[in-house]
């Protein structure tokens, strides 16, 4: 069996914590809350977005309809104008006045429908506005929410990468002090085992996979010398034993 000084062995348990707190603060850095709630509001936002540029196209449709409805309103009304105009500029035959006063009756019949369609219109494009208006409040409302769940993100991101970056160098310190060859194995089996390579021997059951060692293997570990690097059978974690 290879062989480690006893303080190497228990410097490992102080390096696995490191290497576990590592563990657990990338998890957290991946899986911050905001991070979800980011992509939610983005999604949120596209959608939204989406609709805006169909409502603004409508109400500019709109407007555009409204105002061909007041040119023709306006077109009528001139004619109508200059037709009364004439008239009482006494300037044509009794004929001819009696056209004029046809058409300015006309006239007046047509600026009715045409005012009754520029008013649908208005009505349309008011209301249209006032939900485009509610559309462009509740996005300038989503992007900012989201502006503040980027900033809170960022701001925890800074935090677990100061974490991180004290970690990395308590880390190099840790291992540093320990024997090359029982450092190498535990950067191997951490590699293979998911991030635990070292645990306490709890009794008779190993801290790393929580399993019950048998009486025989428990008494081979115990009777091994404080120097042998032992295993754990089933998990084949280093096993760190209690040094009293």
């Amino acid at each position: 069996m290879a062989t480690a000084p006893v303080a190497d062995q228990q410097a490992l348990l102080a390096l696995q914590a490191l290497d576990t707190k590592g563990q657990q603060l990338v998890h957290q850095r991946r899986n911050l809350p905001e991070h979800a709630k980011i992509a939610e509001l983005d999604a949120e936002l596209a959608e939204l977005e989406r609709a805006l540029v169909d409502s603004r196209t409508q109400a500019a449709d709109l407007r555009e309809e409204l105002a061909k409805a007041e040119r023709d309103v306006a077109q009528v009304r001139d004619r109508a104008k200059r037709d009364q105009g004439l008239l009482d500029a006494g300037s044509v035959g009794a004929k001819d006045a009696q056209a004029l006063v046809a058409e300015i009756e006309s006239l007046s019949n047509r600026q009715s429908v045409l005012e009754e369609v520029e008013l649908d219109v208005m009505e349309r494009l008011e209301a249209h506005e006032s939900t485009l208006g509610d559309m462009e409040e509740a996005f300038a409302k989503t992007s900012q929410a989201r502006a503040d769940l980027v900033a809170a993100r960022d701001r925890a991101l800074v935090t677990i990468d100061e974490q991180r970056k004290q970690l990395i160098q308590a880390r190099r310190d840790a291992a540093s002090k320990i024997d090359d060859g029982l450092l190498a194995t535990y950067e191997r089996l951490r590699e293979q085992l998911g991030g635990l390579a070292a645990a306490k021997l709890e009794g008779s059951r190993c801290g790393g996979c929580r399993m019950e060692i048998n009486a025989v293997e428990l008494a081979k570990i115990t009777a091994a010398a404080p120097e042998t690097v032992v295993r754990c059978d089933e998990c084949g974690r280093l096993l760190i034993r209690p040094t009293t």
